[in-house]
């Protein structure tokens, strides 16, 4: 029993002595990682510790009084939660459900460009946007469907009325939608156009050989491809379901059409920071984190049974 005892306390200092190796050797790797860590520990890990605040009332100097259930049941009551859960879910549906193979499409298209300067043109345009703030694209898209700017004046030639795309409640759920696809369609579609490319090109011989056409090797040599990296996204994606773009919506909103895109994240800013209620608007944030949660995880077990691929 002792020379186990002893044997196991060896084999454990030999493995701090080569972790400690290892550490001295990639310390530049550690020392570039360590902005990161400490950004998720601060802001995410940190935060998750004061969620109880959901169950409790708070007090700037005197110690917080336990509530219980009282500002999750004010959340439930009130009909104006409803309507902006309701917006949250029709913008998310639009953007993380119909905008999904856009981006999958996109990848399959570059795919299939034959020149390399044009296809790697192309990749360069699609990233852009994705560097940029929504402050900034807020101001182009803003500029750019203005009542005199590019696309009704291109409207105009063909005699068709301005229109007022950005106070409009009828077009500013589009407006988010192609928005976010500009800025989103070259850098979400990277991890597909990484699969394609990863495809053995024994593969495209052997269906070439067979006479298959492009559209046949598409069907059934790159899409099958695909099938596992777009589970992954599509999962990890409902995770931010009821997020449905703070940043975004924060940018694009006016008080003509806040009430078709007024979602919860905004309202958690207002009733939070704005109103200084910290209570309700944790519980809320709670109650969304959770959410989302479990959505991954159902979506995940449902992929496992159907397709035999999920997140783990």
């Amino acid at each position: 029993m002792t020379e186990h005892v002893n044997t196991v306390k060896a084999q454990r200092q030999m493995l701090r002595r080569k972790n400690l190796v290892r550490f001295r050797n990639d310390w530049i790797l550690y020392a570039m990682l360590a902005p990161t860590l400490i950004y998720f520990v601060l802001f995410r890990v940190l935060p998750i510790l004061n969620m109880r605040l959901a169950f409790y009332t708070f007090k700037s100097r005197t110690p917080w009084v336990f509530a219980g259930w009282k500002y999750f049941e004010t959340i439930f009551s009130s009909p104006q939660f409803f309507k902006i859960l309701t917006n949250t879910l029709i913008i998310s549906l639009m953007k993380y459900v119909l905008l999904f193979p856009v981006f999958v499409v996109f990848a399959i298209l570059l795919n299939e460009i034959r020149s390399l300067r044009f296809r790697k043109c192309i990749q360069v345009i699609s990233y852009l946007p994705h560097f940029l703030s929504w402050v900034v694209i807020a101001g182009i898209w803003i500029d750019f469907l203005s009542v005199d700017g590019a696309v009704n004046q291109i409207m105009g030639w063909f005699g068709v009325e301005p229109v007022r795309y950005m106070t409009n409640k009828g077009t500013i759920r589009w407006v988010l939608f192609f928005s976010e696809m500009w800025r989103s369609l070259g850098w979400d579609s990277i991890i597909y156009f990484t699969a394609i490319l990863a495809i053995d090109n024994s593969l495209y011989e052997s269906a070439a050989i067979d006479g298959a056409g492009r559209m046949a090797i598409i069907r059934y040599i790159i899409l099958p491809t695909l099938v596992a990296p777009m589970t992954t996204m599509f999962i990890l994606n409902l995770g931010y379901f009821l997020s449905a773009g703070f940043d975004q919506v924060l940018n694009f909103t006016n008080d003509s059409v806040n009430s078709v895109i007024d979602i919860l994240d905004t309202y958690i800013y207002r009733i939070g920071l704005e109103r200084g209620q910290y209570s309700l608007a944790t519980a809320m944030s709670l109650l969304k984190g959770l959410v989302g949660c479990v959505l991954v995880f159902l979506t995940h077990i449902t992929s496992k049974r159907l397709t035999g691929t999920g997140v783990w």
